[in-house]
């Protein structure tokens, strides 16, 4: 049928992965918001 068989695959591999990279790049994916927090030390909380 082909005469190279499997670099028609790794052609068709390498196509895939370029198009998978270019979908990722044009839509890249959201970040999640994630909430800063700030552990506060103790003194201020006691008393003088």
């Amino acid at each position: 049928m082909f005469r190279r068989p499997v670099l028609l695959l790794v052609f068709l591999l390498f196509a895939l992965v370029g198009a998978g990279l270019l979908a990722i790049g044009a839509f890249p994916p959201a970040a999640a918001p994630t909430t800063v927090e700030r552990v506060l030390s103790n003194e201020r909380f006691q008393s003088r």
